[in-house]
């Protein structure tokens, strides 16, 4: 039961937060930093795992492992950059942490454009000419 974990240092840190927040603010935001971090740190294991999975699928459906990778990228930087505007939010930065989050929807646009280019063509060749 990890999720039990995951929510118990969640509301520790939470409450931790709530006391120190008065006092010393900026301890405040690094033990809520810190935490983010842990709980990402403690769930790269089972990405990692879901990700071997996917690998092992698409061989067998003998899917183009470039196509694979390009979305777990795409899926990897979504979650990196909403996990940083986050933690931007929580320091009360607003305007960066959706720059950031514009970053992230520029960087998955840019890395959509070949399975967008492959898509585009497969419509055309079915399209009578």
């Amino acid at each position: 039961m990890e999720i039990i974990q995951v929510v118990g240092l969640a509301l520790i840190t939470t409450v931790l937060v709530l006391i120190i927040k008065e006092q010393k603010p900026m301890f405040a935001f690094l033990l809520t930093a810190f935490t983010g971090i842990t709980i990402f740190l403690f769930l790269i294991g089972k990405i990692s795992t879901v990700i071997s999975v996917l690998e092992e699928l698409a061989n067998k459906a003998e899917i183009n492992t470039i196509f694979l990778k390009t979305i777990l990228k795409i899926i990897g930087i979504a979650y990196i950059a909403e996990f940083g505007a986050q933690i931007v939010r929580d320091a009360g930065q607003e305007a960066v942490a959706s720059k950031i989050e514009l970053a992230g929807k520029v960087l998955i646009m840019v890395m959509a454009i070949p399975i967008v280019s492959v898509i585009i063509e497969t419509v055309v060749k079915l399209l009578p000419a």
